[in-house]
């Protein structure tokens, strides 16, 4: 009875054993749901699909499972950094009241508990002050892992605030932030946070890109060379540009050329004044305005504007696709600008409360890796390079300009911890008033955007600057000093109705100013 009972049961036996004989072996990807990892990034497609194709292929090798990668964009860097303090907002307040303990949920706490410091403001109401360490303490997410590329300032706003924690690479590879690997800073720049909260990638510095043809249907066809020539009668109608509202990598540009004016001027004060006017010529030229600073080569390219500012590695790799285009003969240039630019680090950051932090520290390993490294860097075809897309992106690591790599590098002479040393960023200057500045040139630039250009366009036809003395002298005035900088950004941290009353004086303000320089310009004063 007993081997009939076990005869029968063979068939079920051999069918349970199957999947245990067929499984995979150890560290080999398995059957099993790829994981997920959720970046935030106004990076390009280019940027995208050769993080994908790579980041998939060194996780299966490392841990023998498949990864798949959602990027989330919803906007450019501001819109990204508003989004992403709304969600923690929300998920905080949900956290919040889910404990009666907690007490309730005031506007002030919602204002406040991202605020940093206020844990430890004897002057500040107990309730936020227990709202703020609790938000410290907790784990909240917003469904997103990492932020990946918009620049330093945001992301270190971002950890203060709390909304990112420490990646942990320098305790799992502490070698990497060696001093000729990844400096702490350079430039005045830091290039990744002591706690971990951000790691710089690559490096950024701008310049200008312009089109050969454009310029040579100009009364002076002269290439433009320095940031000033942007601001020439000549290019009335004809430069592109990003709302710095809206991108940080054109907040950035915009920041560094205020400083670039302070260090020419040898005064904080008379480059303020300077480099303000100087961007409001610049605004006055304008053709288009649009929301990504990655958007402005591929205008200039295509001769919907003679120039523009660009980030170097869009500005590169135009140019190479230009050159394909056009059999080896470019139309696009992008050139460093003379009188020196800024180097600034494009960093990734790990969110609080990462759903796969897993998988976002081995982003994060990765970014800073020899081969990720090699990613940005190299040419396409090259060993370790990208498959698709050169991405032209100066690597974060110092040990990638070494001359071995020399031949793989797409952009073999450029080398930005040498081509950005001449000029040194003073994070003191105008850093605290990053926030400020994309606002202050919203309203003084943007908004009242008809009436500058009729305004510069009356100064122009009367014979240029020189001419109307007292027609630049309405142009130029300024909502406030340099001298005053600390109180007008105050100013912008009272309530939503004070705020934008605030922000409605200096536009209307401006636009007086403009309405005034255009009549005296026409009267030739």
């Amino acid at each position: 009875m007993l081997k009939k009972i076990l005869v029968a049961a063979l068939p079920i036996f051999v069918l349970l054993a199957i999947p245990f004989f067929l499984r995979p072996a150890s560290g080999a990807p398995s059957d099993a749901p790829a994981e997920k990892l959720v970046i935030i990034s106004a990076h390009n497609e280019s940027i995208k699909y050769e993080y994908d194709r790579a980041f998939r292929q060194y996780y299966r090798d490392r841990f023998g499972r498949d990864i798949e990668l959602d990027f989330r964009s919803p906007g450019g860097t501001s819109d990204i950094v508003k989004y992403i303090a709304d969600r923690y907002e929300a998920e905080f307040r949900h956290f919040f009241e889910s404990d009666p303990a907690n007490g309730e949920w005031t506007p002030e706490i919602a204002k406040r508990f991202a605020e940093p410091g206020v844990e430890n403001d004897p002057t500040a109401p107990e309730a936020v002050r227990k709202a703020r360490k609790l938000f410290l303490s907790s784990d909240v997410g917003i469904g997103i892992d990492l932020m990946a590329g918009g620049g330093t300032f945001d992301m270190q706003r971002h950890a203060k605030r709390g909304f990112a924690v420490d990646g942990g690479a320098q305790k799992r590879h502490p070698e990497y932030f060696a001093d000729d690997v990844i400096p702490r800073s350079f430039g005045g720049d830091e290039l990744y946070d002591k706690d971990g909260r951000y790691y710089g990638v690559v490096l950024s510095t701008f310049g200008i890109c312009y089109n050969a043809d454009r310029i040579a249907e100009l009364a002076d066809p002269a290439p433009p060379k320095r940031w000033a020539d942007l601001a020439a009668p000549r290019f009335y109608n004809t430069i592109a540009l990003a709302d710095p509202s809206k991108s940080g990598s054109a907040n950035k540009c915009f920041e560094i050329l205020i400083q670039q004016c302070m260090a020419d001027s040898g005064s904080p004060d008379k480059g303020w004044e300077e480099g303000l006017n100087l961007i409001k010529r610049i605004f006055g030229n304008a053709r288009n305005l649009t929301d990504s600073a990655g958007k402005i080569p591929r205008d200039v390219a295509a001769g919907n504007a003679a120039a523009g500012m660009a980030i170097d590695t869009y500005g590169f790799t135009e140019q190479e696709w230009n050159e394909l285009q056009f059999g080896g003969t470019p139309h696009f240039f992008y050139v460093p600008p003379e009188g020196g630019t800024a180097v600034s680090a494009d960093p990734v950051q790990m969110l609080r409360g990462a759903p796969n932090r897993k998988a976002a520290e081995a982003f994060i390993d990765f970014l800073l890796s020899i081969e990720g490294q090699k990613l940005h860097a190299f040419k396409t075809g090259t060993p370790g390079g990208p498959a698709r897309h050169a991405l032209r992106r100066p690597p974060i690591r110092r040990d990638l300009y070494a001359p071995e790599y020399r031949e793989y590098r797409s952009d073999p002479n450029y080398n930005p911890y040498e081509s950005g040393a001449s000029f040194v960023y003073r994070p003191e200057l105008t850093g605290p008033y990053y926030g400020l500045l994309r606002i202050l040139i919203r309203a003084i630039a943007l908004d009242p955007q008809p009436e500058l250009q009729r305004a510069w366009k009356a100064i122009i036809d009367a014979g240029g600057p020189e001419k109307v003395p007292q027609a630049m002298r309405a142009f130029n005035r300024l909502p406030f000093p340099y001298s005053e900088i600390a109180d007008a950004n105050r100013a912008l941290r009272r309530d939503a109705v004070e705020v934008a009353a605030v922000i409605r004086s200096w536009s209307e303000s401006a636009r007086l100013n403009y309405l005034e320089a255009e009549r005296l310009a026409k009267e030739g004063k």
